[in-house]
């Protein structure tokens, strides 16, 4: 094998890098079509961040880290974060020190950038994955402990099947009940999403306003964002379909805290269970809740099971 070469990304690319990540990060695929919306379509994508190791012409090795240039909500660049949101090298190089180079130099990126601590890989718009899942890539996270990266906190994603799925009568019930007490759980309106959108981003996260407002710019409907009142004020959402457009998965989903505790999120996730399987869905999942929150103990509950685990890695730069 020649001599290794690095730079930055050059348009033409595209087609290699894709080949390297289906060949190594196997778990996780990748088509042209997502590569173009959630890493060069990113509002934050930066060519300069995007390092590429080559030998005779062949991309054998590439990670990205990217800074916000982009304010998710008002003016918050948060100054001092950074992302790797995805590396990967041909088994051919590996232990020949082409990762250690190429994440020396994203790193590098960021620092030169002002950035101070550096997160994999929690990015938000367009994270591929929250973090490391250390079970489908122990060599991955091997490489990110030795070079300095800690677990921050673990997340976890979660499947059901919806074959199955019917709305339990006790479930029924207490809907029945809070509807008496003057809530209501309807679908979505045009009237609802100026406000939907300001609850989800203020209350919860900014991610998930993005996520609604640009979703329904594409492929999203308001047939599939469910909307939880009470005596007409907005008190919780739940909705599939925001995320890429994929319909099964689920979220995002939000009950206000000042309403917890009276089973109103029980209802919303039922009800959107079932309006998944109305639509002939087979399934239901989603990346991201932590196993011991509350929300990890009500999606047990209805049936979701823990599908992968992903350490939220960091490291100070």
């Amino acid at each position: 094998m020649n001599s290794l070469t690095y730079r930055t990304y050059q348009p033409g690319d595209e087609n290699g890098i894709i080949s390297l990540w289906n060949d190594c990060i196997t778990g996780d695929p990748i088509t042209p079509l997502r590569f173009r919306k959630l890493v060069l379509l990113d509002p934050n994508f930066d060519s300069e961040g995007l390092r590429i190791a080559e030998s005779d012409g062949r991309i054998v090795g590439v990670l990205y880290a990217l800074r916000r240039r982009l304010p998710m909500i008002g003016t918050d660049l948060e100054p001092e974060h950074g992302w790797i949101t995805f590396f990967c090298t041909d088994p051919a190089v590996r232990r020949q020190g082409v990762g250690t180079r190429l994440l020396r130099e994203g790193e590098s990126f960021l620092r030169q950038h002002g950035r101070s601590k550096v997160f994999f890989s929690s990015y938000a718009p367009n994270y591929i994955v929250p973090g490391m899942d250390a079970e489908r890539y122990p060599e991955g996270h091997a490489f990110l402990t030795m070079h300095g990266y800690t677990r921050n906190y673990t997340a976890v994603a979660m499947d059901r099947s919806l074959t199955d799925f019917q709305i339990p009568q006790d479930v029924a019930e207490l809907k029945r009940q809070r509807e008496q007490e003057g809530y209501s759980f309807t679908l979505a309106q045009d009237r609802d999403l100026v406000e939907l959108i300001a609850f989800a981003t203020d209350v919860f996260n900014p991610d998930w306003g993005r996520a609604i407002r640009e979703g329904l710019l594409q492929q999203l409907r308001l047939e599939q964002i469910l909307i939880a009142r009470d005596q007409g004020k907005l008190v919780g959402f739940c909705l599939h379909g925001a995320y890429e457009g994929v319909a099964e998965r689920f979220g995002p989903f939000g009950v206000d805290p000042s309403q917890q505790g009276k089973g109103i999120g029980k209802i919303l996730l039922y009800d959107c269970l079932a309006l998944k399987r109305a639509q002939g869905l087979h399934g239901s999942w989603f990346l991201w809740t932590g196993e011991q929150s509350p929300a990890g103990h009500l999606y047990r509950r209805a049936g979701f099971h823990v599908t992968r685990r992903f350490d939220i890695m960091s490291r100070s730069l």
